[in-house]
């Protein structure tokens, strides 16, 4: 039987926890209108779907950190020490990885398990879901008990709904 943590002594960063699933939260968003838009373009092949993803990825995480470059020179006026960029670059990594799942749903369709626009479909739907999920576990963590972690899933969920609404009403 392993020991209760004893966080007194050894407390969790939950402020680096906080901010990488922020990170995160942003980027599954922007993944889910990039997933959505080249299924309904009904073109997209297997390199397009990985370059664009990667690229969405990529861009992301490169706007991010120069934009917190940027942000931090204006209000400490100096550059980020090794330590302070040491931090973003473990708080912005998150941003990198929302890409995996549509990566692999898109490698396992190039590998014929299933078809390329289904495979971009069920990308959309796991990465919702997951959003669901998170609003869960911060309702949970919140205290609030099983409704208020599920109305917090629902917001989520909402929130990507409105992201899937407006790709789905702009026709891609």
């Amino acid at each position: 039987m392993t020991k209760p943590v004893d966080h007194s002594t050894h407390p969790p960063d939950l402020t680096r926890i906080a901010e990488r699933l922020k990170e995160r939260i942003y980027a599954e968003l922007t993944i889910i209108a990039v997933t959505l838009g080249l299924a309904l373009s009904g073109s997209a092949t297997h390199l397009a779907v990985t370059l664009s993803v990667i690229g969405t990825c990529l861009g992301l995480w490169l706007a991010t950190l120069a934009a917190e470059v940027q942000a931090h020179r204006i209000a400490h006026g100096r550059m980020m020490n090794g330590a302070e960029l040491r931090h973003l670059l473990f708080v912005t990594s998150p941003l990198m990885t929302a890409g995996v799942g549509p990566l692999i749903l898109v490698s396992l369709s190039a590998l014929q398990v299933l078809a390329l626009t289904p495979a971009l479909y069920l990308s959309v739907a796991v990465d919702s879901a997951a959003m669901f999920i998170w609003g869960c576990v911060s309702g949970r963590r919140m205290g609030g008990g099983a409704w208020a972690a599920v109305a917090s899933g629902l917001v989520n969920l909402l929130i990507g709904g409105i992201v899937i609404a407006v790709k789905l009403t702009a026709g891609h």
